[in-house]
């Protein structure tokens, strides 16, 4: 008997329209009032800071702080060099990947609008064959938005500074894998955001405060959560992320280790992961029958854990990671089931976490 999904038809459609709304890093301020608008009935209040982090409260007056929290941003590109014939070159905003580039359709966003070009790319006929052939680089790809001169180009409200974003929208492949551009890590924003609205649908009471925390810029060195963690100051912090699927090809699992879609989500060990605080989300996954699989990370997890982790003299701080395929392109992929065992999984975690809880080695 199959078991009945914890994704509703609204839910589904808030994620659809939430992935397809641009919020490149810098930028990220309308996907963010669509995520308050899904997340208001079910919290009491809302942060927001000036670079553009929300926050959605419950029990706002508690002294105890537990974060849960995702990251809002998308990678993207600035025009950086407008030639006289009117072509653009562009250096990244975030982790832009330089090799999907060519033959990919952009949005230019300007102040006039949208204004759409393509990344081109020469003829096959006419590149040299062998090892001579050039491979994309950013010294070499350029859009093209159908202008012959600069002045054209600028007359379109294109400048220096424009961010430059993929169209590429929402689709759903063979059932129930979640395909788009932004899923690292716009997933997170809305499986904290389900969290929420479970707790309110199911009645209930946590006696601690939640800060349900959708953080900025995080695609250029954590730092939404740099800035939103000295605000809040909490005790606890759950973080997700997403994590890389090693059962692709050209991934070796050696140096990377091995999660893959469909296996559940991925509970991370490294020196930010508080061990206590891990081994109660390994509880909870284990009592409440979730599959779960788990990663190493050397140093750092490069993700907003490290930013609670260390911030305000040390923050509990734990990482859970949605297992993800293709990350840093436009047809990035996750499993359905994946996403909603996140979402359990943070739940359940919540609902063993007292306020009061130090998680100290020495008590």
């Amino acid at each position: 008997m199959a078991k009945k999904s914890i994704l509703n038809e609204q839910s589904l459609s808030f994620l659809e329209n939430y992935l397809n709304n641009a919020a490149p890093t810098g930028y990220e301020w309308e996907g963010q009032k669509m995520w308050m608008k899904y997340l208001e009935p079910y919290v009491d209040t809302f942060i927001t800071d000036t670079y553009g982090t929300a926050v959605g409260v419950i029990n706002p007056d508690a002294p105890y702080k537990v974060v849960i929290e995702g990251h809002a941003d998308e990678i993207a590109w600035y025009v950086n060099y407008i030639t006289d014939n009117g072509l653009i070159y562009v250096i990244r905003n975030g982790g832009s990947d330089h090799q999907i580039a060519p033959s990919k359709r952009v949005n230019i966003h300007t102040k006039k609008g949208i204004v759409q070009g393509v990344f081109g790319w020469p003829a096959i006929h006419t590149r040299p064959r062998g090892p001579k052939e050039q491979a994309p680089t950013l010294e070499n790809i350029c859009i093209d938005v159908g202008c012959t001169t600069k002045e054209e180009v600028l007359a379109l409200g294109v400048h220096v500074g424009c961010v430059i974003t993929y169209p590429d929208e929402f689709f759903v492949l063979n059932e129930n894998k979640f395909v788009c551009r932004a899923l690292d890590n716009r997933m997170g924003g809305f499986m904290i955001a389900e969290v929420a609205r479970l707790l309110k649908e199911n009645g209930k009471k946590l006696d601690f405060g939640l800060y349900i925390t959708n953080s900025v810029q995080e695609e250029i060195g954590l730092r939404g959560a740099e800035m939103i963690t000295e605000t809040i100051q909490p005790n606890v912090a759950i973080v997700t992320d997403v994590c890389h699927d090693t059962t692709t090809p050209m991934i070796e699992k050696k140096t990377q280790g091995e999660t893959k879609i469909g296996d559940g989500p991925v509970i991370a060990y490294a020196p930010a992961v508080q061990n206590k605080l891990r081994e109660l989300l390994i509880d909870a996954a284990e009592e409440a029958e979730i599959p779960f699989q788990r990663m190493a990370s050397s140093r750092v997890t490069g993700t907003d854990t490290d930013a609670f982790a260390y911030s305000n003299g040390g923050v509990a701080s734990a990482l859970i990671s949605l297992p993800l395929r293709y990350m840093h392109t436009t047809v990035e992929m996750v499993h359905r089931e994946d996403v909603e065992n996140v979402i359990k999984l943070i739940y359940e975690s919540l609902l063993k976490i007292k306020a009061g809880d130090t998680f100290s080695y020495f008590d």
